[in-house]
């Protein structure tokens, strides 16, 4: 496979439609990637940045924005972007900060499709996808066998929490892959959970795939925090140096992450408005109100404990509460 060129150049960044890192000269190089044509016949272009060392290393992947609104992940990658031009590596870098176009337009976490018949796709349930399927199946088809698989020996996925919930600095890893539990606990995390992955999800495609990967949560959804960029950031250049691609110290987290193979999330079980009771990353004894909840009126209606002992994992921000909607999420 090689490195597939269209004729186009756009802001002065060449258009491809098909990624193989090994066939690029030493140095930094951006593109757009072409996924595929919307239902206007208009280009689906993915920004890609590459830096490629003058000695052999593993290649990492850093993706962002598989989700629309989770726009710590894209700061993330792209301060990854900043902090890495002009610096020497070994290996290559290969950095994609936001790729699922339709959702961030729509500052929404799902992918969007001008077909009447389609209804928006959580695209992080589609991997690897399917070139003959809908529009989200062949959309990630295209930047999974073109884009992301050739050009990654390791693979870090950044996302955050949903809005409407509090989320400190998490991630999921898959604990019986050595080199994934490795990237987590470089990571300066404040949670890691042991994750076997679920069907669809990049992480667990990877893994499958024989290439160790890890989930990053940078936070909360739709909210800029500068601290957990930073951390995260922090936390990627650990795994770069570790891996050999960068040289430097690693920088030691301020604190051991929590460490756990078990979350249980507290639901409502009715309609309104609730207000928390808990901090993030408070430690709740079984029993404990995390929460209480209040009717149109403002009455207490009902008062939520913790179903078990644990760490305050996340809590909801938004007041305003549907049976089901999550309250409180414990790490055991």
């Amino acid at each position: 496979m090689l490195t597939k060129h269209l004729t186009d150049v756009i802001e002065g960044k060449s258009v491809i439609e098909q990624l193989d890192v090994s066939d690029l000269s030493v140095g930094a190089h951006q593109f757009w990637f072409n996924a595929g044509t919307n239902g206007i016949a208009q280009l689906q272009l993915i920004p890609v940045t590459v830096f490629k060392g003058q000695e052999q290393g593993p290649r990492i992947m850093v993706t962002a924005g598989i989700h629309g609104d989770e726009l710590n992940g894209v700061l993330t990658a792209q301060e990854l972007i900043r902090s890495l031009d002009h610096k020497q590596l070994k290996g290559t870098i290969t950095i994609v900060p936001m790729i699922n176009l339709t959702g961030m337009l729509n500052h929404s976490r799902d992918f969007f499709s001008s077909d009447p018949d389609s209804s928006p796709a959580n695209l992080n349930r589609f991997f690897p996808g399917n070139p003959d399927g809908d529009a989200a199946n062949r959309f990630v088809d295209t930047v999974w066998t073109k884009l992301l698989k050739p050009n990654a020996d390791f693979a870090i996925d950044l996302h955050t929490q949903t809005r409407g919930a509090v989320y400190p600095l998490y991630i999921f890893a898959d604990f019986t892959i050595p080199e994934s539990l490795q990237m987590a606990r470089l990571m300066s995390a404040d949670c890691i959970l042991d994750d076997p992955g679920d069907e669809g999800v990049l992480e667990t495609t990877w893994n499958r795939n024989n290439i160790p990967s890890i989930t990053v949560e940078v936070g909360m959804g739709k909210t800029t925090q500068p601290e957990l960029i930073e951390r995260s950031l922090t936390g990627i250049h650990n795994i770069l140096k570790s891996f050999g691609n960068l040289e430097g110290d690693m920088t030691e987290a301020a604190s051991k992450a929590i460490e756990s193979k078990s979350v249980v999330s507290l639901r409502a079980t009715q309609g309104g408005f609730v207000l928390p009771e808990v901090e993030l990353l408070d430690k709740v004894e079984k029993g404990e109100v995390v929460a209480k909840q209040y009717n149109a009126f403002g009455e207490l209606i009902e008062s939520y404990v913790a179903p078990e002992s644990g760490v305050v994992l996340s809590y909801n921000n938004d007041a305003m509460r549907e049976a089901g909607a999550l309250i409180v999420r414990l790490i055991m």
